[in-house]
């Protein structure tokens, strides 16, 4: 399984995640997104850290809706290792590239204030815009797939009462 490793280093844990989770976590990365690019142009840090935030939201959204749960005290970090993994090669720059503004962010917020530029911070929120929206198109996929088996269940059984 993909996630091996990370379970048995305990960076990750199976978990049932209820659809309500999964969206209000998807719910706060839109609404990320839109804090975002109101304080843009007043502090880039803040900025920056909230459009990050978009994106955290929406691995964890993700990462949700296939039973997992970052665990331990690295939880962005690990959250970040699990999407490598989750999103596949065709998204593995993508996820570095967020992994390395992770760092960054942590920089901005706890060591030097005035770190990010003005090409940063619109960088980061244009990514993080297109990945949300990525992530949804992802989840309301997996969530029509999901309504369709009860129907085709349903379906099933009654063609075999005939």
């Amino acid at each position: 399984m993909k996630y091996d490793r990370l379970l048995k280093s305990r960076r990750i844990r199976k978990e049932q995640i209820s659809q309500a989770e999964i969206a209000r976590a998807l719910e706060r990365a839109v609404r990320d997104l839109k804090t975002s690019r109101k304080i843009m142009a007043e502090d880039w840090d803040w900025g920056f850290a909230v459009a990050y935030n978009a994106v955290l939201q929406a691995s964890r959204a993700y990462m949700f809706s296939l039973g997992y749960r970052p665990a331990g005290a690295q939880g962005h970090k690990n959250t970040f290792s699990f999407m490598r993994l989750a999103m596949g090669k065709n998204y593995e720059e993508l996820i570095s590239y967020f992994d390395r503004m992770r760092n960054k962010r942590n920089q901005a917020i706890y060591d030097v204030a005035g770190l990010i530029t003005e090409t940063e911070a619109r960088n980061l929120f244009q990514r993080a815009t297109e990945f949300v929206k990525l992530v949804s198109s992802k989840l309301s996929g997996k969530t029509r797939r999901q309504a369709k088996k009860p129907e085709q269940k349903k379906k099933n059984n009654d063609d075999d009462n005939d």
